[in-house]
């Protein structure tokens, strides 16, 4: 066993992975997982910059990490930048303040880089379930952008386009500094076209509608099966694997888009952090469903993460 930390750093929110690791046997032991939104990505649709509030947010979170990482003893580290700090002006500013908390420089990778590391951490697992017919169409539905990655035992075509819940949120859903609640019809419907146009991007790369499994990753897919299956509060253990219908996600995304603040927030389920941005994440599923003709999505929680953790080990 390697005791290795990965950090992935997104566009909405930042986690850390602590874990042992046996390559031999394609074990990963968790020995502590967490989750911070810090909302790295606020406002660079709009500015190209990240946001000095938005930095320290992030900064604060890594100071955390550090001390759980120190006391766990984990004999290697990588931190995975997504989506946010590539498409930021001020990303050196970033990098040098992530050096100086954790000694380690944050890897800025692109689009298929990260896509790689999604397709392995939700599919390393799956190789010996006789339940799942392949290609997998693993999508990581981000806050800045959206990974698909086809691939039965290894990637065959992966392509990261611009849609993610946070983005399609301060593109179509904010008004006047505010998320409109609930947006009007013709927001939805401008959203529903940019996903669109964004599928066709795909498409052009990743052969979508050759997949035969749907495993969907991160924070919106994971609260949908929450939604769906009404738990009480987050419970990771009956999320991961768990398989949510075309027809009950469609359910969710209409609720979810023409709910109001105070109704998304009182979902048991609900990290504060996505009220504002969960209905933008489920139409992002519920669009890539209805391209593909999919009955059902698989809900995995291992995903970029646990990719980075084994190409550590």
């Amino acid at each position: 066993m390697t005791r290795v930390a990965a950090i992935d750093c997104g566009t909405n929110s930042i986690r850390l992975l602590v874990a042992d690791a046996d390559p031999a046997t394609g074990e990963l032991v968790d020995l502590d997982r967490r989750m911070t939104i810090v909302r790295l990505g606020q406002g660079v649709d709009r500015t190209g910059r990240l946001a000095p509030e938005a930095l320290e947010r992030t900064f604060a979170a890594c100071r955390e990490y550090a001390a759980v990482i120190k006391e766990h003893g984990a004999e290697r580290l990588r931190f995975v930048a997504t989506s946010a700090s590539r498409d930021a002006e001020n990303r050196d500013e970033f990098v040098r303040g992530v050096l100086d908390i954790l000694g380690v420089e944050p890897e800025v990778i692109s689009g298929d880089q990260e896509a790689e590391f999604s397709f392995t951490g939700a599919t390393r697992e799956l190789a010996g379930s006789d339940h799942l017919d392949r290609p997998y169409l693993v999508v990581d539905v981000g806050g800045g952008s959206t990974e698909f990655v086809v691939g039965e035992e290894h990637v065959r075509a992966a392509r990261s386009v611009d849609v993610g819940c946070v983005r399609m949120t301060e593109r179509h859903l904010v008004r006047d500094g505010a998320v409109t609640d609930p947006p009007a019809a013709e927001q939805i419907a401008a959203m529903r076209a940019d996903i669109e146009r964004a599928l066709d991007l795909a498409e052009e790369t990743v052969p979508l509608r050759e997949a035969r499994t749907l495993v969907g990753l991160a924070g919106s897919v994971t609260t949908v099966s929450a939604i769906a299956q009404e738990l009480p509060e987050y419970d990771s253990a009956r999320i991961h694997h768990s398989r949510v219908s075309h027809d009950r996600v469609r359910e969710i995304t209409d609720w979810l888009l023409h709910s109001t603040h105070a109704e998304r927030a009182a979902v048991p389920s609900m990290h504060p952090g996505r009220v504002d941005v969960i209905a933008a994440g489920a139409l992002v599923l519920l669009s890539i469903m209805e391209r593909v003709g999919a009955e059902e999505v698989v809900v995995s929680e291992h995903d970029i993460l646990d990719g980075i953790a084994w190409s550590v080990a």
